[in-house]
């Protein structure tokens, strides 16, 4: 996996990505330690309220910001939100009152929704082999796991030795360190957007063009019911391990960390393996099986739950939490390459800034779902309700996605002249990456297509 890393601008890449998520990681914590000095007893709801804020920026702007990728010089745009994601960090430390910590919260993650899929949609274009590309979305997701297990403990070792204050200015550090690494990196130049020259070339054809793209393709459709799933499970995980560690087993507080590292290691383990599997099997093949093991996870979670804890319900949660985690990471892991095959160079950012607001959006639901069935009828019920909402996920992507599902789908523009740029190199029925006559109606789609 690691031969990807020579590539010199995958390499410098890669580790702007670690850098901003390792400082990323330290906020998490600062920002857990701040709200309990403004709010006391009340810090979960702040805490609960961020990231609701979180979610709801990531739903809002991604598709504005990937909208404006390809009017704005890529570079350009990756590293002023870096820079206004260190600026904002700076802040944090001098706040005052609640409602100014929200304020930077919706800040910082309007960047981030901003940056993120510009990024994502610039390493197809800088790996363009498909092993290559996989290889990076394995590494990609090591990195997200590595900062969830590994941010943590720096920060505890930095709290030894400085305020929690100073957190913030290690997570500026990051991104001012990913600013430069991209900012000294030659990016390859995006390709002109093919929807740009066939729409009225107003901003608001563009923000939704991702959109009706992720539902116009069978197999997009399909990979948001399995964004679905993953939410479903993950919430369970993210929002009621303290709950079911400390209320439910009643064990200490330093088995709430590995519990939730149980989660990672699972991930970790199916995204280094992962390369290897996609090389003899399809991704459907892999994303719809490891999708229907999450409700399956889930049910066991709740059947578990009915019973009278015992010595055995520890290491029960930890195996669920570990098949949880690989299933998720085999569900998350190749959804970059079904994205890159069903967009063309130019709509990437579209693509992949549609994918991650509504991939957040199924986030958003699944988040207060879990917590609020938690505390209203138990974790039991919580887990039993979010199994069916993975089930439905699972089976929809079942259906939704073709067996037969060619890399390029054919269709014809019998409207079209001879030499239209939309045609050139090709016949008058020839394949193409995305079927784009689905989205504008002067290239209409040929009958069944």
């Amino acid at each position: 996996m690691l031969s990807v890393l020579r590539n010199r601008t995958y390499r410098r890449l890669f580790a702007a990505q670690v850098v901003a998520l390792t400082g990323t990681g330290l906020a998490t914590v600062a920002l857990s330690l701040l709200a309990y000095d403004l709010a006391g007893a009340d810090a979960g709801a702040v805490l609960g309220t961020a990231l609701a804020l979180k979610m709801a920026a990531y739903v809002a702007v991604a598709p504005l910001a990937g909208a404006l990728a390809d009017r704005v010089p890529r570079r350009a745009l990756l590293v002023s939100m870096d820079l206004a994601r260190a600026t904002v960090v700076l802040a944090l430390p001098f706040v005052t009152r609640v409602w100014q910590v929200y304020l930077l919260i919706l800040l910082l993650q309007a960047a981030s929704a901003a940056f993120t899929p510009a990024f994502q949609a610039t390493i197809p274009q800088v790996l363009p082999e498909e092993h290559d590309y996989t290889e990076a979305l394995s590494l990609s997701r090591l990195a997200y796991d590595l900062e969830s297990l590994v941010s943590p403990l720096l920060a505890a070792a930095l709290l030894t030795l400085v305020p929690y204050s100073w957190l913030f200015t290690g997570t500026a550090a990051g991104f001012l360190a990913s600013a430069l690494l991209v900012r000294t990196t030659a990016l390859p130049p995006p390709p002109r957007p093919e929807a740009a020259g066939t729409g009225t070339g107003r901003l608001y054809a563009r923000v939704a063009f991702g959109v009706r793209l992720l539902l116009a393709t069978p197999r997009l459709r399909a990979l948001l019911a399995l964004d679905l799933a993953v939410a479903a499970a993950g919430a369970v995980v993210l929002v009621d391990t303290v709950l079911l560690v400390r209320d439910t087993l009643g064990r200490p507080a330093g088995d709430v960390p590995l519990a939730l590292g149980a989660y990672g290691a699972g991930s970790m383990t199916v995204a280094l393996l992962l390369p290897r599997v996609l090389d003899r099997a399809d991704d459907r093949a892999v994303m719809v099986r490891a999708a229907l093991v999450l409700p399956g996870a889930l049910v066991l979670l709740a059947l578990g739950l009915t019973a009278a804890p015992g010595p055995w319900s520890w290491p029960a949660l930890l195996a669920v939490w570990l098949v949880a985690g690989a299933a998720g990471s085999a569900v998350l892991t190749p959804g970059g390459r079904v994205v890159r095959r069903s967009a063309a160079g130019g709509d990437l950012p579209a693509a992949f800034a549609a994918r991650f607001s509504l991939s957040h959006a199924c986030w958003l639901l699944a988040y207060p779902l879990a917590g609020g069935l938690a505390a209203w009828a138990g974790p039991a019920v919580s887990a039993a309700v979010l199994a069916a909402l993975a089930l439905l996920g699972a089976v929809g992507a079942a259906r939704l996605w073709p067996r037969e599902d060619p890399a390029e789908l054919e269709h014809v523009h019998p409207e079209l002249p001879a030499g239209h740029p939309h045609l050139a190199g090709a016949g008058a029925h020839h394949a193409h990456a995305f079927h784009i006559d689905a989205l504008h109606r002067r290239w209409p789609a040929a009958p069944g297509r």
